[in-house]
Parts: structure tokens; C-alpha cells; sequence
């Protein structure tokens, strides 16, 4: 069995207590946010967080 036959589980980064955290968007980008997690069968919070955790992952921070 090859690995592209088996389903792959990544264990959860963040793990424990959490807070409620709101922001604003724009009425469009919601939209395609809700898009996303219909066309994948996930919550608009898992599209958020799984967004979110991916940019912190790849963010570089510039120093002037």
C-alpha cells in the first residue's frame, strides 16, 4: 500500500481553551468564504482557521 492509498490525518496544531474573536470583511469576501466552505463541507470557522493558521505559518515579518 502506497501512501496516496491511505487517508492521512495531520494532528491539530492548536489544541485547548478558545476565545471568541470577531472581525469585519467585506460582504464579498464573505461570500466567497461561504463558497469555499460549501463547496468543501467545512464551517466557515474551519475555512477561517485553517486560512489563518497557514498565513502565521508562511508570514515574514519585514524590519525596516
Amino acid at each position: 500500500m502506497n501512501r496516496s492509498d491511505k487517508l492521512v490525518i495531520e494532528q491539530q496544531k492548536y489544541t485547548g481553551e478558545t476565545a471568541v474573536v470577531s472581525m469585519r470583511m467585506p460582504k464579498d469576501m464573505l461570500a466567497d468564504l461561504d463558497k469555499v466552505a460549501a463547496e468543501t463541507g467545512r464551517t466557515r470557522n474551519d475555512i477561517l482557521m485553517l486560512s489563518i493558521s497557514f498565513a502565521l505559518e508562511r508570514m515574514e515579518i519585514e524590519k525596516k
